[in-house]
């Protein structure tokens, strides 16, 4: 009998093909990307929307989180839909609410239209998160999976290049009116890239069993206790699986704190260090571009590594170990001094702070079934991303009245508390044959 390749191996676990699986990990790259690309691109237009129609920095900060809060809601929307109607098909969905409310927004006749633009887009934005990792996690083999799912985080920062691109192309010649026209094209990409993808396997055969219980039950005939139990767990709400039983909800509260860690790291990080080079340490604007540059490949590079070290080494070990090298760093980088360590304190703030952002798709999609899965990727994936929204003002209030090291010090604190969380309440699910 001949050794069965690789390849045929990789098959018979996912039903999917190596052809097919590039396929939908690019698409959900390109999907993610969009998140990046999103949020950046208002960042490069907020000063001339303030501008254009007048807005006090409170105002224009409104809008960014009009747009924050459709996502979250979005988020947990598509989530639901992805398991009760398809990942794909919801995919598409979220992709053209989007794209129409995105290219929409450059017609905004003022501030109020522009928010509900904003909020409308952020619906189509947040549910693509979730989808994308729970369609890789679902279709790649488990030992690769981690990697699979790290490679769709660095959609992101592919995004937020690609936001910087189009910024520094149409922003002096077509205002952010035709920043945000423009922007609607990679969102058409993505859809695009989703043709001709069909629905995982797994998913598929989920919905045929539910169905299939179902009209024998309807026809009269006795189910096996067995039977009873799958169809009851088949028709529970998706979100109700998330707490099933003392011990799912355990998990699910432990893997949203590592989630609201993780987004509440990022924006208070991202958003305060470019005031503290350019105010503490006397970096030039120009300067601080090249400090994004080495960032955001530091970020780059930690996303690579860690989707490697949750391959090899288990899910657990690594956020340990980034965690508790994300909380030294934080606490360094304030204390640097020379234009040289900030600039490559940077990139090791950007590999650990960042890095873990590779392990959620795989962690997440692990811990839960395919009944619910997209479900858990956004629901806490979202509820992570509000409670980060918080991290600009709580960093920045603490830093006027105590200073930026001692906010940057608490928020060491608040790595240090999530490698606890980890330690105590969060399982390694390496190895886990996901259904």
């Amino acid at each position: 009998m001949s050794q069965k390749t690789i390849e045929e191996l990789e098959f018979e676990e996912t039903g999917v093909t190596r052809k097919e699986r590039w396929k939908i990990m690019w698409a959900s790259i390109i999907g993610y990307a969009m998140d990046g690309l999103d949020v950046l691109i208002l960042s490069f237009a907020m000063a001339a929307i303030v501008s254009e129609f007048g807005l006090t920095l409170g105002e224009g900060g409104m809008i960014a989180t009009y747009t924050l809060i459709g996502t979250v809601l979005g988020g947990y929307i598509f989530g639901i839909f992805a398991d009760w109607w398809g990942r794909v098909h919801t995919f598409s969905l979220t992709i053209i609410i989007f794209s129409i409310f995105t290219g929409a927004c450059a017609f905004a006749d003022n501030a109020v239209h522009l928010d509900i633009l904003r909020f409308l887009a952020g619906l189509g934005l947040g549910g693509e998160y979730g989808i994308g990792m729970t369609l890789v996690s679902e279709t790649w083999p488990g030992a690769k999976r981690a990697r699979a799912t790290a490679g769709v985080a660095m959609g992101w920062q592919a995004g937020a290049v690609l936001a910087a691109i189009l910024a520094a192309v149409v922003l002096p010649d077509y205002g952010w009116r035709g920043l945000f026209l423009v922007g609607v094209l990679p969102a058409l990409l993505a859809a695009w890239a989703r043709h001709g993808i069909k629905e995982p396997p797994m998913w598929v055969k989920r919905k045929e069993m539910k169905k299939a219980l179902q009209a024998r039950k309807d026809a009269g005939e006795k189910l096996t206790a067995e039977e009873e139990e799958q169809l009851t767990e088949a028709k529970k709400f998706p979100l109700a699986h998330l707490f099933a039983d003392k011990k799912t909800t355990i998990t699910t509260i432990a893997l949203t704190i590592m989630t609201s860690v993780q987004n509440f790291g990022y924006y208070g990080i991202m958003v305060w260090l470019p005031m503290i080079l350019l105010k503490e340490h006397g970096l030039t604007t120009k300067s601080m571009s090249g400090w994004m540059i080495v960032t955001v490949i530091g970020m780059i590079a930690g996303i690579f590594v860690f989707g490697w070290l949750c391959d090899r080494l288990g899910r657990k070990k690594p956020y340990l170990l980034f965690y508790v090298c994300a909380a030294a760093m934080v606490y360094i980088y304030v204390n640097l001094g020379t234009p040289i360590a900030l600039l490559f304190g940077g990139a090791f703030l950007g590999f650990f702070c960042n890095g873990m952002m590779a392990g959620y798709g795989t962690l997440l999609s692990e811990n839960y079934t395919t009944d619910a899965r997209s479900t858990a990727q956004n629901f806490i994936f979202n509820t992570g991303r509000a409670v980060g929204g918080f991290a600009p003002v709580i960093i920045g209030t603490i830093a006027q009245t105590n200073g930026f090291n001692t906010a940057f010090v608490l928020l060491s604190a608040v790595y240090l508390a999530a490698a606890v969380n980890v330690l105590f309440f969060v399982k390694d699910t390496k190895g886990t044959i996901i259904r």
